[in-house]
């Protein structure tokens, strides 16, 4: 093994940059191989882009014969640019995307052959669903699944595939992805976020979610990362002493990029601009050989599929530099992890950000309606967001470093604080004209400059306000988008929907105007909402205690998370909303519950099987050597022996304690794994690997790097923290 460290070491440091050619404006390139409006415009006749468009803006079902031209067209255009097959393009609940080509080849009865695409194809497909995760909905023997297009998610060409997004449901017709419940949640914040904007401009006919996530993520040298066993199991180390030097001194974060690593952020910033992904910008963070990416903002819909379409794309490209990409969000001990900001906020069809200040009181009425809803939804349903982005990899960033913490709050800055506590103090009922002018010019007309003074940030908050949306900064960096998505979108829907019988009701029972009655429920909300709003440093037990007297939950581990997921509150709030029936709620209860339960195990198995058939092994070699030193040295030394070799015995008992540490450990975590594995209730299981075999891993690491730090570098397996964080 060491032979192999040395040789990745050897190996790394001979690659060179991958030169990437880039003379072609980015414009050019964008989309370039997506089948968007500009293409439908060339390869449709004018009824299928009508039919085409309608689905996509109003929801409308495609008849059978526009789904006809729709295919050919889409063929034509595939075959021109030299693809050979097709396939539906999914993201099921493996946290992965999915897919099954096949070829446009198709023989006939004659014996010769054509290129066939039809409508029925375009339309649906039938997957085999028996071993994709259900939660229980089908039975492992029962196969039968169905992928459905999705119109609002243009296809694209990856490579010789043409790529169709998709819907994937059971046989029975409950969703299976990530996508279908997000379509659900954004029908339902569209028509609720509509209604409220109807108080405002009546011309408003659709609200869209808009959403732009920034993905952060490690870069290692492929050979490196190949050489340690942990990382390529688990996608994290699950032992290595930390690097002397890390990131203490912050000259990484917005440092020079790294040749190596500019040339992959071109190729990939290349294939995203073929493929319509917006990305806009590159830059280091703050660990070591750790980088982002993020778009320009896009909708909610289409910016999920994109970023699950980008982190496909980066493995491949990666590849092709000698590197391999860590999307994990804790890969490494000791240095910040990753997350996925998810920028959030909804916009008019009539152009204006509903989550941004106007130049009018009225326009920044309305925006104080939506930010104040968003933050009446999230207290509300405060625990379920954090159950959103719950899982194995999560739970070791929330907390560390600069991440969020588990406690879910909202940051919104001095300020718009100041106007919150302003409208707190509004008369309740009808207003008198000198508040209500007041209100008008000295509280909301001032937004706008309040706003733009605003621009302090909470890195530690994980839902911020950030001058015209809603930033959810606790995601995971390996999550699909989707997930929390869904929840946001319908935690505000329900609340806006509320929001709008509080206010009808005031209008209609207690004669209020319009104003007066926005007014008065939003008072309310602020009173109500209040605990939910925290502006200090959201580490350590201060805060804590103080989220406890709250009210709020803080739910460190995704076992406690995940039980809100499943509360009557939940499930009845996804069933009002019609985003996920009962049965889908609790199978995606099930499917993250035993997926968190899997990644223990898999973690638990590879350290086990790492630490004694890599680490002792080294350790005892090494003990041998010194053994023998010491010996040597009785011989030569006789009477000094005691004094000459003392540190040498010292450090072989040392070694031998440590030894002793991981062996024990280990046997216990098998112990406790097989204690956990006959269990039959999933609730149960989960938290006995979170809190009987999970801390074992802990304590096995601790032994392996007091080794690290012991034995002979030359001896060492591993592929050390210095090397894979600074090869650069």
């Amino acid at each position: 093994m060491p032979t192999l460290r040395f040789h990745a070491i050897k190996e790394s440091l001979a690659y060179k940059p991958v030169y990437i050619e880039e003379n072609v404006k980015r414009s050019e390139l964008f989309g370039k191989n997506v089948f968007n409006e500009k293409t439908m415009r060339q390869y449709l006749t004018k009824d299928a882009f009508v039919g085409v468009m309608n689905a996509i803006q109003h929801g409308k079902k495609i008849d059978r014969n526009i789904a006809d031209q729709v295919a050919s067209a889409m063929k034509d255009w595939a075959l021109s640019k030299g693809v050979t097959h097709y396939t539906h393009w999914f993201q099921p609940l493996t946290g992965s995307t999915a897919e099954k080509h096949d070829a446009f080849f198709e023989t006939t009865k004659d014996g010769n052959s054509i290129e066939k695409f039809e409508g029925g194809q375009l339309v649906q497909q039938e997957p085999d669903a028996s071993s994709f995760p259900s939660g229980g909905i089908r039975n492992t023997f029962e196969a039968r699944g169905y992928t459905a297009w999705d119109p609002s998610s243009p296809a694209f060409i990856y490579e010789t595939t043409l790529c169709i997004p998709t819907i994937f449901v059971a046989y029975t017709g409950e969703a299976l992805d990530y996508k279908t419940p997000l379509l659900r949640a954004l029908h339902a914040v569209d028509d609720a976020a509509t209604a409220i904007c109807k108080y405002f401009d009546k011309n408003v006919k659709k609200v869209s979610s808009s959403l732009g996530w920034e993905q952060e993520y490690f870069l290692v040298d492929k050979m490196l990362a190949a050489s340690r066993p942990d990382l390529v199991l688990t996608g994290r180390t699950l032992l290595g002493h930390s690097s002397a030097k890390g990131q203490q001194l912050d000259d990484h974060y917005f440092g020079s990029i790294p040749n190596r690593a500019l040339n992959f952020m071109r190729e990939l910033e290349n294939e995203c601009m073929l493929l319509g992904i917006p990305v806009k910008t590159r830059h280091n963070e703050v660990a070591p050989n750790q980088f982002e990416v993020a778009p320009i903002y896009e909708e909610a819909n289409l910016a999920v599929d994109h970023n699950s379409l980008l982190m496909d794309i980066m493995g491949r490209v990666a590849s092709r530099h000698n590197f391999k990409v860590l999307l994990h969000e804790k890969p490494f001990a000791g240095v910040n992890g990753s997350g996925k900001h998810n920028n959030w906020s909804l916009s008019t069809d009539t152009g204006i950000n509903l989550l941004g200040p106007g130049k009018t009181p009225m326009s920044n009425l309305q925006f104080l309606t939506f930010f104040v809803n968003t933050i009446k939804g999230v207290h509300t349903h405060e625990a379920l967001l954090r159950a959103a982005i719950a899982s194995a990899s999560n739970d070791h960033r929330l907390g560390a470093n600069e991440a969020p913490p588990a406690i879910m709050s909202i940051f919104i800055g001095e300020q718009l604080t100041k106007v919150l506590e302003e409208l707190e103090g509004v008369t309740k009922g009808k207003l008198s004209p000198q508040e209500k002018t007041e209100l008008k010019l000295n509280v909301i007309g001032k937004i706008p400059d309040v706003l733009l003074d605003n621009t302090d940030r909470n890195r530690t908050s994980p839902f911020a306000f950030t001058g015209n949306k809603f930033e959810f900064r606790a995601v995971g960096s390996t999550a699909n988008c989707g997930n929390p998505m869904t929840v946001l979108n319908t935690i505000v829907a329900k609340q806006l929907r509320d929001f709008k019988t509080e206010v009808d009701l005031l209008i209609d029972k207690k004669g209020l105007k319009k104003d007066e009655a926005i007014f008065n429920v939003l008072r309310e909300y602020i009173k109500s909402c209040r605990d939910i709003l925290f502006e200090g440093n959201g580490y350590g037990e201060a805060w804590e205690k103080e989220a406890k007297k709250r009210g709020l939950s803080n739910n460190k581990t995704t076992p406690e998370a995940l039980k809100s997921k499943v509360s009557k509150e939940s499930i009845a709030l996804f069933e009002e909303m019609g985003v996920m029936s009962k049965i889908e709620t609790q199978a995606r209860y099930e499917i993250e519950m035993e997926a968190y339960i899997k990644h223990i195990q898999i973690e638990s198995r590879v350290l086990g099987d790492v630490s004694r058939n890599h680490i002792v092994p080294t350790a005892v070699k090494y003990q041998n050597i010194l053994i023998e030193n010491v010996k040597g040295l009785k011989e030569i030394f006789e009477e000094k022996y005691n004094a000459v070799s003392k540190e040498q015995i010292n450090l072989i008992e040392e070694i031998s304690n440590h030894i002793e540490g991981i062996n024990v450990n280990v046997t216990k975590m098998r112990g406790e794994r097989k204690k956990a594995n006959v269990i039959n209730d999933l609730e149960k299981k989960a938290h006995k690997y979170c809190f009987n075999v999970k801390p074992l891993l802990d304590d096995i690491r601790y032994h392996c790097d007091k080794l690290e730090l012991l034995v002979d570098d030359e001896l060492w397996p591993l592929t050390k923290y210095r090397e894979m964080l600074f090869t650069r």
